[in-house]
């Protein structure tokens, strides 16, 4: 039977390395769950396991024991910081960034087993164009794409939203510009990105908000620890809870991911000749 329970599946992705897109899914899962909504964070960072090693998580198992058939899903997920559920990645294993078709249909399925229990579905992708991170993203009902106010990271991102929308017909996108000095910066930043990408048709970018640079989330990080969690009073910390209060609010279309069969059916479909991707 369809799982009747809507679910905000939200791809949190970026075209680049060093723009803080791990940061941005760990804060922004935690402060969804201080708003009192059940999440789960998926490390889809396949092979390099980035939550993990930001939260200095130590799972006895990883998904590469559910890709391989010695646990199932529920069995690997663990507790996170303020009660959000966390799906490890495996670390340092190299085949488990771009998987098997088989393989990669029977992951993304395993989840249907937990949509009951959760509300939101919060996806950290791989950074840049491999083809699993692709899969994810335009699978997702959400794509949060992350920026910094740097000229490559503008254009690696118009080129990311050309390839999604051209692609694989996604054609809405949300844009959190990291790492700003100012209070107009973060506006400027999607202003620049909306001319870079006036060109494509039938796309819409929305301004998700902005994230201060802010010398506790450095500290956060050097503890291997979550700047919501150690320091919730802090300029990013407050950014991040005002951000997950639009995301808490943003429409869940019922005939598209917010049922999480049709993320699995979008994501089998979507994989078809995905890794034949050379960017």
């Amino acid at each position: 039977m369809a799982n009747k329970h809507l679910i905000q599946v939200i791809a949190i992705t970026s075209a680049k390395g060093g723009v803080g897109k791990t940061t941005v899914a760990v804060n922004l899962s935690i402060a969804l769950a201080k708003l009192g909504r059940r999440v789960l964070l998926f490390d889809a960072n396949l092979g390099l396991a980035g939550v993990d090693s930001m939260l200095d998580l130590k799972p006895k198992y990883t998904l590469q024991d559910v890709l391989e058939g010695r646990k199932s899903l529920e069995e690997v997920v663990v507790s996170g910081p303020c009660g959000v559920s966390i799906v490890p990645a495996a670390s340092g294993v190299e085949y488990m960034s771009e998987l098997p078709l088989i393989q990669h249909a029977g992951l993304i399925q395993a989840f249907s087993s937990l949509a009951d229990n959760i509300d939101a579905l919060i996806i950290d992708t791989a950074s840049g164009l491999n083809g699993t991170a692709i899969d994810f993203v335009s699978a997702a009902n959400e794509v949060l794409i992350v920026v910094c106010d740097e000229y490559s990271s503008i254009v690696s991102a118009s080129v990311l939203i050309r390839l999604l929308s051209v692609s694989y017909r996604v054609s809405r996108f949300r844009v959190l510009v990291n790492m700003v000095r100012g209070c107009q910066s973060g506006y400027r930043v999607y202003e620049s990105l909306l001319r870079s990408i006036n060109h494509i048709h039938d796309v819409s970018v929305f301004y998700a908000g902005s994230i201060p640079y802010d010398e506790q989330i450095y500290q956060s990080v050097k503890m291997r620890r979550a700047v919501q969690e150690v320091f919730p009073k802090a300029r990013s910390a407050k950014s991040l809870s005002m951000i997950a209060l639009k995301a808490d609010a943003w429409p869940i279309r019922e005939n598209s991911s917010g049922r999480l069969e049709y993320f699995c059916e979008n994501i089998i479909k979507n994989s078809t000749g995905a890794n034949l991707l050379a960017v």
